[in-house]
């Protein structure tokens, strides 16, 4: 059998939890199957099981345009350039939006089977339009083109396969749910913490990973610090921004904030797997998270995670086993609840014990790419 997999984001190039997925899904797949990743980006690796070939947006598609339409008319040219080469495999999986016009093109032209992963959804992020303006319309359209032609949609949580449901034309039967999966090899605890030190972190900190968004709610979290105990810090590390008016509306806020720690930019693996293990609290303020890939990543280092109760984050965060769930977009209940963890240094130890032990049990890549084969399977033994 062999796959394309087409992403937005695959190393080195990789912000989000999305990126992470495709990776680590893409290195177990090669294990069973030839699989042949297209993303965006300067990438090209040539290997029989896992070749690599990435592609650059044609600027000729937004010159003389709006700055805000260049996002989406770029995505539009890669995914042009993606499938303008041809395509040999038995089917194509795509993950995000940025990816799924090419799944859609490429079942098109070629006549293969088409599966689309969805991280998260267009109707469900309305605050992009601050980034894209009207082009945000043409994102969700990309998006509803593709998820309604695919021959499975996969969601990465139950709560977030009931949102496919909701918005979009597909029949149930074709929405399958496979969470994403954590590398427990990569992510367990370290007693090392020279990522601490170099950037000058006290030992007593919260840990916040993602992205400048306000779908990630950093803004509740820098608003809770100041409810924290005393000689708490907050170690905010952090990735690509929506816009650069809501990055420096943070920047501003932060700035008057001196116990947070700000790391405007991507580290190495390795060090975020020590920030995670040193951390006290792990914290994820998301007001919308349709799995939340963090939260495991923070549960294999056996930290305890404060996060809000929503959506894929309550298929992930058992409320008072591996951590505690929160109101969203509620600063004074997120900083109480990170108190208490930070009093209470036997349940912060009992819930990150916990936390080891349920992403070992759920959470494991081989058993996701299992279940990916098996998926794809099934739908090439349909009739086209």
């Amino acid at each position: 059998m062999k796959v394309t997999i087409i992403s937005r984001e695959y190393p080195p190039n990789v912000y989000g939890g999305a990126g992470v997925h495709v990776k680590f899904l893409a290195r177990e797949l090669a294990k069973r199957m030839q699989v042949d990743v297209r993303c965006f980006g300067e990438v090209d690796v040539s290997d029989p099981a896992l070749a690599v070939k990435g592609y650059r947006a044609w600027e000729r598609m937004w010159e003389g345009t709006e700055p805000k339409f260049n996002s989406v008319l770029g995505t539009f040219s890669v995914a042009l350039s993606m499938v303008r080469d041809k395509m040999d495999s038995d089917l194509v999986h795509t993950h995000t939006w940025y990816a799924a016009l090419a799944g859609f093109m490429a079942k098109t032209l070629y006549g293969i089977k088409f599966i689309a992963t969805v991280h998260s959804l267009e109707p469900l992020r309305p605050w992009k339009e601050e980034a894209l303006g009207r082009s945000y319309q043409l994102s969700a359209w990309a998006e509803k083109l593709a998820l309604e032609s695919a021959d499975r949609v996969i969601a990465v949580s139950k709560h977030s396969r009931e949102d496919v449901l909701k918005h979009f034309s597909v029949k149930p039967e074709k929405v399958a749910v496979i969470h994403n999966g954590i590398d427990l090899n990569l992510y367990r605890p370290l007693s090392t913490d020279g990522t601490r030190k170099a950037f000058d972190i006290g030992k007593d900190y919260v840990l916040f990973v993602g992205r400048v968004s306000r779908q990630k709610g950093i803004e509740h979290l820098v608003e809770a610090v100041q409810y924290l105990d005393d000689g708490v810090q907050c170690v905010a590390c952090t990735s690509a921004p929506d816009t650069k008016e809501f990055e420096d509306e943070i920047r501003a806020k932060i700035a008057k904030q001196p116990r947070i720690i700000w790391i405007n930019s991507l580290l190495r693996e390795e060090q975020y797997v020590e920030l995670y293990s040193n951390a006290r609290v792990f914290a994820c303020p998301s007001v919308y998270e349709p799995f939340g890939i963090i939260n495991l990543e923070s549960m294999a280092c056996k930290t305890p995670v404060v996060a809000s109760a929503v959506g894929g984050i309550l298929e992930t965060v058992v409320d008072g086993e591996t951590g505690l769930l929160v109101e969203p977009a509620k600063p004074r209940a997120l900083a109480d609840a990170i108190n208490r963890l930070l009093r209470d240094r036997p349940l912060a130890e009992k819930l990150g014990e916990n936390g080891r032990r349920r992403v070992e049990d759920h959470f494991s890549w081989t058993s996701i790419a299992e279940r990916t084969e098996k998926l794809y399977q099934e739908v090439l033994a349909e009739r086209r």
